[in-house]
């Protein structure tokens, strides 16, 4: 009679020799998708008891241990043609619970590691990890059993060696997490990394000489300095030294594998010593610094502990670029500006696998679990417009942050990285007083990304020997701690003293080795040797075209009419058989006729013939934002899709045959981590036209830190150049508070030294030039656009293919019909929306007093431009500044110092009056009819104020 797969399995024992492993895999895989193995295999599991409480399938979450456990104590009852033995020995039963043992510590061994270098850390130990809890007993561990999938032994061991080597493997410096991850490929890579050298491989002596190099470095310069400038803050990495071995070994190890550039971001705790052990910082430019001997040509500078470097270095696969970045005191904000300086990077060398450029963050534990921008960080990981092929993430865990225990009051989660699980990565801890297991965990996170392309999280457990800062006093908080501190040895003389236990080193050679880095220093020597002295340019990003620019720069941005032409063409024809949705058929059937034309030009059109003409001239483009492929008011439909299939067509990617990159991607719901990333990628590109939009102007709330740290202080804290556009929808609809304001005053409050540009164009000619004008201007600062809503259908907010073929951004419009200067004594100036409201008043009323002007630029003020179109008018008596936004918002409180000084220079210098709402606590009503009354009002003001 033929027998079934099942009944040939059964008959050797799915028990026995090589098919443990493979039921293993079977099994683990049947308990997160029943579909995911075989039919026949899916009935016999489906068998299979059950754990009470359990309702398989619907709950597919049970540690497999568990399962094989219930398994073993009930299998008497179960016959193979029933789905499982008659009977089974009691050999077999032993060795059931020898697997489980060996799952529960691939599971749970990291909670019996010996991670905490101070002892302090105390945890109930698991049941699990004792073989007792699987009804093993003493008599059991002479006993030889199979080891199934294990990597280290032979296929049958002892109990005894078997427990032995997994709690060498993940019980003691090295805690490893990874059975969390869905794919068993990577648990199988992992398994195998770790079991087959136990998680301590056998370093030769050149390789622990050279990590004793780095420690020396690393505790070196902390002791330097804290003689040399004692209680100065410098946020030093004592208690943290293996840091500077591992993220050096990072560099090295990621040089061989090919990277050519590697972007580092990092908080304060160990800042200086990266840039001089690791970067190879000048130690004589940093003491300048203490001394207070540098000064900066321009602008405010910043704190030793925020400031960034770049430098070349040699590995072992040639010279590698390497630039830590700048960062404010908010900590992990520059964890996403990281990432969006490598996607950066890794798109001008066309690096689609992320194999030439990697970033490495550094975080502390507190803002690790704390800080939310570090979820949205890892959420963007994987999606196609934010991926970077995966970021190193080190956490220098200090077990405190500031002054908050994590026993009690930093977190919930049992581990400070517990959020990187949310994407599956593997999480490897280890005791930062083992360098050599620091060395190994390392190795294998940055041969895990370069395997798998993903996140990858180092926790380095250690302590914090001085304090937050040197100038602090932690006994007051944590007395029990720093008790132990004060008494606890370093790093560096712990492994000086297992070096000289085994004759690696004389006692006398290590300090003779510390002697010398000392000397070093003294002398102002760099101490990094694979430092590059005469760098490779082409690694570099030449910015000096950008400098020395004032802001009125001038730059052609209109186009010939035959180029916007063929190029409307383009742009407004979908492919033979791709069906479109009906309006949006109807839009590209109008772009068609506004490129004869036949049509005005809407706002849609005129923005893509923006992008168009751009790329046409070879300008990179990148946007992104929560709706940017179709645009929030359905006006934009860069991307166009299939009505039958789903497929896309992006018209703007075939503009000509070898035109640059253009990149459009509809954003994860953030603001924090978009921002910072487009502000990464901004300040890396400048040929590119990078733009974030928000889904409501209101939404950039969100990223208000990135704003006030990054956007509008980056050039003048670190001379950091950032050409990124801010698309930003603002207008007053009756859309309630958070659906109106893109709070215009924030920026205008921040607005200071030619920062950043505040612009509220309000025709389509008017957003093409100046978009335009964003790239084709020889200097590159942040544009913040306040961009309309309703007015991207309005009647009058209209243009014609002539006013792209001529002219160029006016920061200040007045109405294409201008009245009679005899007859104007009234001046109303305004930006954005209202001034069609105010149009349509004037009109329909007759009023011929009335000069109504925009302003376009709010910011830098464009005093030259406002004083031409004022000029003609010397009759004017009244003037007023009429916003929509209320009174203590907007522009009024911001900018009525530049128009008076406008009002100062004509003839009859009219004191200037305000019109618009009262001023409030919330930006806008949420009632229709008040909003109605309250517009209706602003407009009668402004024209009887």
């Amino acid at each position: 009679m033929h027998e079934s797969i099942m009944e040939q399995l059964w008959r050797t024992s799915h028990l026995q020799g090589g098919n443990l492993a493979y039921v293993e895999d079977l099994f683990e895989t049947y308990l997160k998708d029943p579909n995911g193995v075989p039919e026949e295999w899916r009935r016999y599991f489906d068998q299979l008891p059950g754990i009470p409480g359990d309702h398989r399938p619907d709950v597919p979450h049970r540690e497999i241990r568990d399962q094989f456990r219930y398994i073993a104590q009930n299998q008497r009852r179960y016959s193979p043609t029933q789905g499982a033995p008659s009977s089974i020995s009691q050999a077999e039963e032993k060795q059931v619970r020898v697997l489980q043992l060996i799952n529960a510590y691939r599971f749970r061994g990291h909670q019996n590691a010996d991670l905490d270098p101070l002892g302090l850390l105390n945890r109930p130990k698991v049941k699990d990890l004792d073989f007792r809890y699987h009804e093993l007993d003493d008599d059991d561990l002479e006993v030889e059993y199979q080891t199934g999938s294990l990597f280290f032994g032979s296929e049958r061991m002892k109990l005894r060696d078997i427990i032995d080597g997994l709690e060498r493997t993940y019980c003691s410096t090295v805690g490893a997490e990874y059975m969390h991850i869905v794919d068993t490929t990577v648990k199988r890579w992992f398994q195998h990394r770790l079991e087959s050298v136990k998680s301590h491989p056998n370093y030769e002596t050149k390789t622990r000489l050279n990590l004793l190099e780095r420690l020396n470095a690393s505790e070196g310069l902390e002791k330097y300095l804290g003689s040399k400038y004692p209680g100065t803050k410098r946020f030093g990495l004592e208690g943290a030294e293996s840091l500077t071995p591992c993220v050096s070994e990072l560099i090295q190890r990621a040089g061989s594998y090919g990277a050519r550039e590697i972007v580092i971001g990092m908080a304060h705790r160990g800042r200086l010593n990266i840039l001089v052990n690791t970067l190879g910082k000048n130690p004589r430019e940093l003491f300048d610094e203490f001394d207070g001997k540098v000064t900066m040509d321009e602008g405010s500078g910043d704190v030793k502990y925020h400031q960034g470097f770049s430098s070349n270095v040699m590995t072992p696969g040639g010279e590698v670029h390497l630039a830590l970045a700048f960062n404010p005191s908010h900590l992990e904000i520059v964890t996403p500006v990281v990432s969006g300086s490598v996607r950066a990077r890794q798109a001008r060398r066309e690096d689609e696998t992320g194999q030439q450029v990697l970033p490495i963050a550094i975080h502390g534990d507190a803002a690790f679990a704390g800080q939310g921008v570090v979820m949205e960080s890892l959420q963007m990981s994987l999606t196609r417009g934010f991926g970077i092929g995966g970021t190193i993430h080190i956490v220098v865990n200090n077990q405190i942050g500031f002054t908050t225990s994590h026993r009690f009051d930093a977190r919930s989660t049992e581990y400070c990285t517990d959020v990187a699980k949310m994407v599956q990565a593997p999480i490897l801890h280890v005791n930062g007083d083992d360098p050599e297991a620091v060395l190994y965990v390392t190795q294998l996170a940055m041969d895990y990304r370069n395997e798998f392309g993903q996140d990858v999280v180092i926790d380095l457990v250690c302590y914090r020997r001085r304090g937050h800062n040197e100038a602090d006093e932690p006994s007051a908080t944590q007395p029990r701690m720093y008790e132990k501190i004060r008494n606890h040895p370093t790093t560096r003389d712990l492994y000086v003293k297992q070096l000289v236990s085994d004759s690696v080193i004389q006692e006398q050679d290590a300090k003779k080795l510390f002697e010398e880095y000392r000397d070093k220093l003294d002398n102002g020597d760099h101490v990094v040797d694979a430092l590059v002295k005469e760098p490779n340019t082409d690694l570099y990003v030449d910015w000096t075209p950008y400098l020395g620019h004032e802001w009125t720069a001038r730059c052609k941005t209109s186009v010939p009419m035959k180029t916007l032409q063929a190029l409307g063409r383009r742009i407004s024809t979908v492919p033979e058989g791709f069906t479109v949705q009906r309006q949006v058929k109807k839009i590209m059937e109008d772009r068609g006729k506004m490129t004869q034309g036949a049509l005005p030009l809407n706002w849609g059109y005129a923005e893509t013939m923006a992008y168009a003409t751009l790329l046409n001239e070879g300008h990179p483009i990148r946007f992104t934002g929560q709706d940017s492929r179709r645009g929030t008011f359905s006006h934009r439909h860069a991307v166009l899709h299939n009505q039958k299939d789903g497929s896309e067509y992006v018209p703007l990617e075939h503009v000509r045959d070898d035109q640059p990159r253009f990149e459009i991607y509809d954003s994860l719901l953030s603001e924090a981590a978009a921002v910072g990333f487009e502000y990464g990628y901004a300040t890396t590109t400048p040929t590119t036209l990078t733009i974030w939009e928000a889904q409501f102007g209101d939404f950039v709330n969100g990223a208000q830190v990135v704003v006030d740290q990054f956007i509008t202080s980056g050039e003048h804290k670190w001379g950091r150049l950032c050409g990124l556009t801010l698309l930003l929808p603002h207008g007053y609809e009756g859309q309630g508070p958070e659906h109106s304001s893109a709070r215009l005053e924030r920026f205008l409050q921040l607005s200071a030294e030619h920062n950043i540009q505040v612009c509220v164009p309000t025709t389509p000619s008017q957003v093409f030039h100046m978009l335009r004008r964003q790239v084709k201007r020889p200097l590159r600062k942040p544009l913040i656009a306040l961009t309309p809503k309703s007015l991207l259908r309005h009647k009058e907010a209209v243009s014609s293919l002539d006013d792209l073929c001529e002219g160029t951004f006016r920061t200040v419009l007045p109405p294409k019909e201008m009245p009679d200067p005899k007859k104007v004594n009234r001046l109303i100036m305004c930006s954005g929306k209202v001034y069609y409201d105010l149009l349509e008043k004037q009109r329909s009323e007759g009023i011929e007093d009335t000069l109504v002007v925009r302003i376009e630029q709010l910011y830098p003020f464009p005093h030259d431009d406002l004083d031409a179109v004022l000029a003609p008018y010397t009759g004017i008596q009244t003037a007023v500044w009429c916003q929509e936004e209320p009174m203590n918002q907007g522009a009024w409180y911001s900018s009525q110092h530049h128009m008076r000084h406008a009002l100062d220079r004509t003839k009859k210098k009219p004191k200037l009056q305000y019109a618009g709402r009262k001023a409030s606590a919330a930006p806008a009503s949420g009632y229709p009819s008040v909003h109605a009354q309250e517009q209706k009002q602003l407009v009668e003001d402004a024209f009887s104020v």
